[in-house]
């Protein structure tokens, strides 16, 4: 698996389980302690910057914010966003200048 494509994948997966657990935590408080709820920007922000899908699908399996259209319209649509940047990045653009792409912002390793 090339290299760009396995930092996307850790990036959606990380930003996916922090989205996942602001999420659960923010039903859980719904509940418990409404003062200490999670602000609905910062689960739309989660869900813009890469969390949509694992949230989402978290939101409908423990129906929270169902019932709210700003949840249930944008986050199918950042869902596609995301797809679509993935396979823009990945397969649309060509393999010479993403490889390249990913080359320059490899500062971790030593050149």
């Amino acid at each position: 698996m090339p290299q760009g494509i396995k930092i996307q994948l850790i990036y959606f997966l990380i930003i996916s389980v922090i989205g996942l657990i602001i999420t659960v935590y923010d039903k859980i408080a719904a509940k418990a302690a409404p003062r200490h709820r999670v602000p609905e920007k910062t689960l739309i922000l989660f869900g813009f910057f890469g969390g949509a899908l694992a949230m989402y699908i978290t939101m409908l399996l423990i129906r929270h914010k169902t019932r709210k259209k700003k949840f249930m319209l944008s986050f199918p649509l950042f869902i596609i966003m995301h797809l679509a940047i993935f396979l823009a990045l990945n397969f649309l653009i060509g393999k010479d200048d993403l490889a390249i792409f990913w080359d320059k912002i490899k500062f971790w390793e030593k050149k």
